[in-house]
């Protein structure tokens, strides 16, 4: 027996050993929003051992007290029932998940994502007039793109920051949901295409810090981690000034380039940055030819377009991986919208009124034709592009989005 139980012995203490060289981040942060849910984690915990530890000691005391080979453990077979003892087993477990839903329910609000921070740190107030950083985060495959929109500047798989400054991240995906987490500053937060989320957060300590995808997205999932860097006000300002000097910009045609799928892409910064391009990829609308999100639901809210608003649909297809930048819409590049289907008297005053340098052509009477398929010759002679040209010009109450 003694021998058998040495090599378990060896196979503990060599388990240890492995588990000494783990980093507990997540129990020691430098940002004052992770301290508190390390606080929140640490302090919930706490209140489950009040019952677990003395269930699990009790356990053992009764299997050791009640042995067999005791005959001084008094035995009650007919036992039922004791007031008592069951207010002491049921108040205090009523207790604590009274105490654990008040605790819960005050850190869901105190370090909800989206709430400004309060503070810098527990013993530095926040200044009223300093400004948050911003940094818009885009989840590309498989890579992490930070647009600061302040400076003007953007950054693939780095993120430096200055510290004991607020930061305020806007959050957005390319094609799958992600998830963003970085374990020294603050939470993790979901990545979604289409949306945009918010997290705020504060480095109070310098320093090079992991960042990460904590959700599955793919084949190049494993290498989609960057680096956070915390320094000081002055040496982020020289990192700025660098990023400007470089050569390397960041406008709509390169942004399609950038997110095609690539693993273990290195640190490369923009010495420029479209400032319509975050919103464009919240609304799924980069490249030319596509309509916004947001004016589809303008004109929504207008109450539609009817059957018209079944081409405009044809312009939201979203697959990046074979209609983006790649393949040219049925309706061409230029944007334009269908904001509704006229009548033939509509027609024939639209004729009256187009431009001379049009020539007359008889009406297509034909049946009409499905999407993809192809397209009737305009009535006006030329292209389609012409007709919606001339369609423009007629309805001159068409929206503003």
């Amino acid at each position: 027996m003694q021998e058998l139980r040495l090599p378990k012995i060896l196979a503990a203490v060599v388990a240890v050993l492995f588990l000494s060289a783990c980093k507990a981040e997540v129990l020691a942060p430098t940002g004052d929003v992770a301290a508190q849910q390390r606080d929140l984690l640490v302090i919930s915990t706490l209140l489950m051992l009040i019952i677990i530890i003395p269930v699990m000691a009790l356990t053992c005391w009764f299997a050791w007290h009640y042995r067999a080979s005791n005959s001084q453990a008094i035995y009650r077979p007919n036992w039922s029932h004791s007031t008592k003892l069951e207010l002491i087993i049921w108040a205090i477990p009523l207790m604590i998940i009274i105490c654990l839903g008040a605790l819960t329910w005050v850190g869901t609000h105190l370090l909800d994502p989206y709430r400004p921070l309060a503070r810098v740190s527990a013993e530095q107030p926040l200044d009223p007039q300093q400004e948050p950083l911003d940094v818009q985060v885009v989840a590309l495959d498989w890579k992490w793109l930070f647009i600061y929109p302040q400076y003007g500047v953007a950054a693939v798989n780095e993120l430096p920051v200055p510290t004991d400054r607020p930061i305020r991240f806007s959050l957005t995906s390319s094609s799958v949901m992600n998830a963003f987490y970085i374990p020294h500053m603050a939470g993790m937060i979901y990545a979604m295409p289409g949306m945009q989320t918010t997290l705020h957060g504060v480095f109070n300590q310098e320093g090079t810090f992991q960042g990460l995808a904590s959700h599955y997205s793919g084949a190049g999932f494993s290498g989609m981690r960057f680096k956070a860097r915390a320094t000081d006000a002055a040496a982020f300002e020289a990192w700025v000034e660098e990023a400007r000097a470089g050569a390397e910009k960041l406008d709509r045609a390169k942004y399609l380039e950038l997110e095609r799928p690539s693993e273990n892409v290195k640190p490369v910064t923009f010495a420029s940055v479209d400032p319509q391009l975050f919103p464009r990829v919240v609304n799924m609308c980069v490249e030319d030819g596509k309509i916004c999100m947001a004016e589809m639901m303008a004109l929504d809210a207008q109450g539609g377009t009817g059957l018209a608003g079944t081409v405009n649909m044809s312009a939201l297809i979203y697959d990046k991986h074979e209609r983006r930048g790649t393949r040219e819409p049925v309706f061409g590049w230029e944007p334009f919208k269908v904001l509704g289907f006229c009548s033939a008297e509509e027609l024939e005053q639209m004729l009256a009124a187009k431009p001379a340098s049009y020539n007359d052509q008889p009406v297509v009477s034909g049946p009409l034709m499905g999407h993809n398929m192809p397209q009737p010759v305009s009535p006006f002679g030329g292209e389609a592009e012409r007709f919606l040209t001339l369609v423009r010009q007629a309805s001159g109450n068409a929206p503003q989005l």
